[in-house]
């Protein structure tokens, strides 16, 4: 519960943010593009697991 409110806070300051400047920042392009970069990698891997197990 406790890692939920910490992470509503964040979004909440994000929402104030993004009400004041009606854009991206680096940082949300930075997370996006790294959990992006991280699920493109993974993806095969995952893949290939499954059809090592199967």
């Amino acid at each position: 519960m406790n890692s939920q409110n910490e992470k509503a806070s964040h979004f909440d300051a994000g929402y104030e943010k993004l009400s004041t400047e009606q854009s991206f920042t680096t940082e949300d392009i930075l997370w996006a593009v790294g959990i992006w970069s991280v699920i493109l990698t993974l993806s095969p891997v995952i893949v290939f697991y499954m059809l090592m197990v199967a």
